[in-house]
């Protein structure tokens, strides 16, 4: 298909107002929240393949939390609801608890992610932002094929090791307890 023609396809007039538009070069003014349906991933003669933004937001949720150092994901309020919708039975806490705290903007080819993070007492704040930002950068792009060009990292708290002790009784105490636990 000839994309020099004036009928070309939506797709390809969003690339070409992507690279002359300024901004950050997406493809989209999306509100970051996964709200889009999907975005062309590729496009060959043997079909197309699409992703959701919210596959993106998943995955780079995903990626931030398997690096240690970090406690939770998402602002004091996100994280209240998590963790009441967390309770109630089939209130969807996984699915809502993967995404918590990540925001994506998701063009054709480019991605930008937010993240706001809790970080546990002691880490380097600095060298944990880098090791998360490469994880994500990382994850998304093997995934998704999706060209990571920022990933913006907010650190909202730090979690003390006090507050485990403190939170024991919700039954969530024993989860980040060392090898000293009170409790077997």
């Amino acid at each position: 298909m000839a994309q020099t023609s004036g009928t070309s396809t939506p797709s390809t007039e969003s690339q070409s107002g992507a690279t002359s538009g300024g901004g950050k070069g997406l493809a989209t003014g999306g509100s970051g929240s996964g709200t889009t349906p999907a975005r062309l991933a590729d496009d060959t003669s043997q079909g197309k393949t699409t992703i959701a933004a919210n596959v993106v937001q998943k995955i780079a949720g995903i990626a931030a939390r398997e690096i240690s150092g970090v406690h939770a994901m998402g602002g004091g309020v996100s994280r209240a609801f998590g963790a009441i919708r967390e309770r109630i039975p089939g209130g969807g806490g996984s699915s809502s608890s993967t995404t918590s705290g990540v925001q994506v903007e998701v063009g054709e080819k480019q991605a930008a992610i937010d993240l706001d993070i809790v970080v546990e007492y002691g880490a380097s704040i600095v060298e944990l932002a880098r090791a998360v930002r490469r994880n994500v950068i990382t994850g998304v792009e093997r995934m998704t094929g999706l060209e990571v060009i920022e990933v913006n990292i907010a650190v909202n708290d730090i979690h003390l090791p006090s507050e485990d002790d403190e939170d024991s009784g919700n039954g969530n105490g024993g989860q980040n307890a060392g090898a000293s636990s009170r409790v077997e």
